[in-house]
């Protein structure tokens, strides 16, 4: 199944505590998996986990929450080697592909090294959805913030460049993503940026942003943009986009 266009999912969420599992998915990957447009079977989701190293443990955390969401899902795992002998063809048999968070300089660093940069671009086109938390909501961007080098933030702008602008993650719940974010736009390090709140996603169809969902009340996202084109004379201005409740 492939959705209208190509579509990406970039967000700060898709987690809940479960009932009888440690974890469940919450609103945002299941919005992800309508985004696919699939039905009459169970949606086919691959989780790529290679911003945290593969943890198995996590997968398996993961594991249960398809379980408990009636997803077909798998994992295309890096570490030690891929686990598919063609990552490609796998890759676009799937409705959603969903990228978890950690480092993001670190799986910018590994997709490159496999080809999987210029895979996930094909994908993409081909109407896969592609859609993530954290990492796996920067990575498509131009660039962000990041705390990949260290405790202290700092600029990331190698990112795969799917969509033309940059991506702040988690702007509500730690403290220096904003200050920094409006730094690096006003120093014309970081394009216009796009951020989400935590429990906020960002879609977009192609490269245009179509829609602001979330799957906690009350939450939002943000466009940030220079005044400026001299950085000398250039502050950010930020612009609050509303997000539509999913629940």
């Amino acid at each position: 199944m492939a959705a209208d266009g190509p579509t990406i999912l970039a967000t700060s969420g898709g987690y809940k505590s479960g009932h009888r599992t440690r974890m469940e998915f919450d609103l945002l990957v299941h919005h992800a998996v309508e985004l696919s447009g699939v039905s009459g079977r169970a949606p086919r989701v691959a989780h790529i986990g290679t911003a945290s190293g593969d943890q198995r443990w996590f997968a398996a955390e993961l594991d249960q929450a398809a379980r408990v969401s009636g997803f077909d899902f798998s994992h295309l795992n890096l570490f030690t080697m891929p686990n598919y002998g063609d990552p490609e063809a796998y890759l676009l048999e799937q409705d959603v592909v969903w990228v978890n968070g950690g480092s993001v300089v670190n799986l910018l660093a590994v997709w490159r090294a496999h080809g999987l940069d210029s895979i996930l671009r094909r994908v993409w086109e081909h109407g896969v959805v592609l859609a993530g938390v954290s990492a796996g909501s920067i990575c498509w961007f131009q660039g962000g913030t990041t705390d990949s080098y260290g405790p202290e933030l700092r600029a990331v702008t190698n990112g795969l460049d799917f969509l033309p602008y940059a991506n702040g993650v988690h702007y509500d719940s730690e403290p220096g993503r904003r200050p920094l974010v409006h730094q690096l736009v006003a120093e014309g390090v970081l394009g216009e940026t796009h951020c989400t709140d935590d429990g906020v996603g960002l879609v977009y169809r192609s490269t245009e942003l179509v829609d602001v969902v979330a799957e906690v009340r009350g939450k939002a996202a943000y466009r940030v943009t220079a005044t400026s084109s001299d950085p000398a004379d250039s502050v950010a201005v930020e612009e609050r986009l509303e997000a539509r409740f999913l629940g």
